[in-house]
């Protein structure tokens, strides 16, 4: 894909998503991070712009319907239309909380919600509300940044030592899921969406414990996020190629 296209990165301000923005700003495209806080995006935004990108923010909370219909509504007169989404927000746990809160033995089902609320719901929310704008794209793409944790061959894998956590695992199973759902929804239309992992990466989601850097995990998702007109949808991969579901 070499067209400049209009781009969302939700979660845009700060580790993978941060990345995805610089890497699609450096290829030439306009960028629009997402972001719960606005001055966090503003500041994201304005370091992306002095290194020589096209990047703007608005206010997007994935858990905010008025919120991300706002930030649609910001799109849609600003630009007019959207290319490629990538949704990208994502968290672990709770604030405050960690992964013991979801151990199936004694899980905290509010905590586990909150996970999905985040992972899963605010995906659909997101992508509900940008349809419209994805429809008026010549090609239009989804990404959504999935993970090899909510692989069902790792997760039956009684050897695995991954940490056993009830909300984010099952919700990377989920996201997954959804992203095949919409594929085959949206086909007829030639919306391309697809999936991808970025691997372990050191973010504030696990406390910067990951062995890949941002600017490596963020690979895979501007790779799909650039893909031609008749590039996959349905798919789910990483930098090696697909990941076993």
């Amino acid at each position: 894909m070499n067209d400049p296209m209009i781009a969302l990165v939700t979660g845009g301000n700060k580790g993978i998503g941060r990345e995805i923005a610089a890497q699609l700003a450096d290829l030439g495209h306009t960028v629009v991070i997402g972001a719960r806080s606005l001055e966090r995006g503003e500041v994201a935004a304005a370091e992306l712009r002095a290194a020589g990108g096209d990047v703007t923010a608005v206010a997007l909370d994935v858990t905010d319907t008025a919120s991300v219909h706002a930030a649609a509504d910001t799109i849609r007169r600003r630009f007019g239309r959207l290319d490629a989404l990538i949704n990208n927000a994502g968290i672990s746990h709770r604030p405050g909380a960690d992964f013991a809160g979801q151990s199936p033995r004694s899980a905290d089902v509010e905590h586990v919600r909150f996970v999905f609320e985040t992972n899963v719901f605010g995906v659909i929310t997101v992508t509900s509300a940008f349809l419209p704008l994805l429809r008026r794209s010549t090609v239009p793409r989804i990404v959504n940044v999935s993970s090899s944790a909510g692989s069902l061959t790792a997760i039956s894998d009684f050897a695995n030592t991954d940490p056993i956590a009830l909300g984010y695992v099952p919700s990377k199973t989920a996201l997954t899921a959804v992203t095949m759902m919409y594929a085959r929804d949206l086909i007829g239309e030639r919306i391309l969406v697809n999936a991808v992992c970025p691997g372990f990466v050191a973010t504030d989601l696990n406390n910067h414990r990951g062995v890949r850097t941002p600017a490596e995990g963020a690979a895979s998702a501007v790779r799909m996020a650039t893909i031609d007109a008749d590039g996959p949808t349905g798919t789910f991969t990483d930098d090696d190629g697909p990941v076993a579901w």
